[in-house]
């Protein structure tokens, strides 16, 4: 069996990617049972992605080497600044987590290490670099998503998040973003690999830093 660039780089990123979609948070969420405590900590250091994931996309519309791509980025883009947007501010408002409070809660390392990623991976115009961070950032998401027991959590707190990252628009994107990664990866495998996992290793830190109380807000 013939295996993509993509699948080889998934490969060589284990154990860290299995050990990224089966983390005790993945499997609470997916349950219901992870605590407000973790789920607001673990969603005020994500919402801080926004600037720095939309940097990326603009990075991948600046580098890609079709128009049909940049239309796709494009898009993609949008959704994320409203539809996504917009379950954070729900999700705080659920939880009890006013603005004053969330700002005052420094960035992790993992989050700070992210939006460092995204950015240099913007920043370079490597179209190879940025697609090896969005194919972590989206496909990591897919994988454990799409593995999420149905019925779904009652709260929706944990039911839309995982549904904004395993429906049928996410999955063709990521499917979209594997083909040109595909595509375009093996001209510069070095740069794509050495992207890949160091973002894979950031995303088993980031779920880690959700059960850190020192990061962990009370509500108002």
């Amino acid at each position: 069996m013939t295996h993509s660039f993509t699948d080889n780089l998934r490969a060589e990123a284990e154990p860290t990617w299995s050990d990224a979609v089966q983390h005790r948070f993945i499997r609470e969420l997916c349950d219901g049972s992870v605590p407000d405590a973790v789920m607001g900590a673990y969603l005020v250091q994500d919402s801080r992605f926004l600037d720095a994931f939309l940097m990326l996309l603009g990075g991948a519309m600046a580098s890609a080497d079709t128009a049909p791509a940049r239309l796709r980025f494009g898009r993609f883009a949008g959704m994320v600044a409203g539809e996504e947007n917009s379950y954070f501010e729900r999700s705080f408002q659920a939880l009890g987590l006013d603005r004053a409070a969330r700002e005052q809660v420094p960035d992790t390392a993992a989050t700070a290490g992210f939006k460092a990623i995204m950015r240099e991976a913007a920043v370079s115009l490597s179209y190879p670099a940025v697609l090896a961070v969005l194919n972590v950032a989206e496909g990591l998401y897919l994988d454990w998503a799409a593995r999420a027991p149905r019925p779904l959590p009652r709260n929706f707190i944990h039911a839309e998040w995982i549904t904004l990252h395993d429906n049928p628009d996410f999955r063709d994107f990521v499917g979209f973003l594997r083909a040109e990664l595909d595509r375009v990866g093996p001209g510069d495998a070095a740069i794509a690999r050495e992207f890949f996992l160091r973002a894979v290793g950031l995303e088993r830190d980031f779920f880690d830093a959700a059960y850190d109380p020192a990061f962990h807000l009370a509500p108002a």
